[in-house]
């Protein structure tokens, strides 16, 4: 690809210590380099290291080895400060339910995400329509998330997701609770938006056919992550 890669994972390794004072080695080897707009598919059984890779990726766990590159930036020595504001500017994640604040409006939690990173609620409120209107949602921009269906609560957190115009997108299991049907419209939606605002995105997911619909598949094997073809 012509681009350069908006996230590197350069010899990530993850150990944890156990209660005997065993250690367990989650990830062995982790490299990967994401692209603008492009989608790669994180499959592996449960246990595999799926959400630990995921986390890791997404700054919110310090791996044992190895370093995450974001936007030419090594986040290995950045403070916690300097990294969650990285995070902010720069990231966007979507989790398997879709952990809406339940006292606002679709509009208002699209809108919470742009006024942390400093926007005011006047200036956030354009883009939080825009891109409610994206994933079909223009008429129920006023409705609470308990007045959503599940397949339009998770067309809200895709759309917090992208609120800040991240560079980079992380999903685990996004579709995961929705049935085949509104996971596969969610799906589609997903991807016009990756393409379109040329994210990159790693999504873990058990669904192999949306896996095949990805760019590329990985998995973690032995606790080693390589690249696969789901056939």
């Amino acid at each position: 690809m012509s681009d350069a890669p908006v996230l590197e994972l350069k010899g990530i390794q993850q150990s944890f210590t156990e209660a005997g004072g065993g250690r367990l080695d989650v990830i062995k080897s982790a490299d990967l380099a994401l692209y603008p707009g492009e989608m790669v598919a994180l499959i592996g059984p449960s246990g595999a290291g799926k959400s630990t890779l995921l986390h890791i990726t997404g700054m919110l766990e310090k791996p044992t080895a190895g370093e995450v590159v974001v936007a030419g930036q090594s986040s290995r020595e950045m403070s916690d400060d300097r990294r969650t504001k990285l995070r902010l500017n720069t990231m966007g994640f979507v989790y398997q339910y879709h952990h809406l604040l339940p006292e606002f409006t679709a509009l208002e939690n699209v809108i919470v995400p742009q006024m942390i990173a400093g926007k005011s609620r006047k200036a956030a409120r354009p883009r939080a329509v825009q891109l409610l209107e994206r994933v079909g949602l223009g008429s129920r921009l006023e409705h609470r998330p308990g007045k959503l269906s599940g397949g339009e609560q998770q067309r809200v957190a895709v759309a917090r997701a992208l609120a800040n115009a991240p560079k980079i997108l992380l999903a685990d299991e996004p579709t995961g609770n929705l049935d085949l049907h509104t996971a596969d419209d969610v799906f589609g939606m997903l991807t016009d938006l990756v393409r379109d605002f040329r994210v990159a995105a790693l999504i873990a997911t058990h669904n192999l056919d949306i896996a095949r619909r990805m760019d590329r598949v990985v998995t973690i094997r032995e606790g080693v992550l390589e690249e696969v073809s789901v056939q």
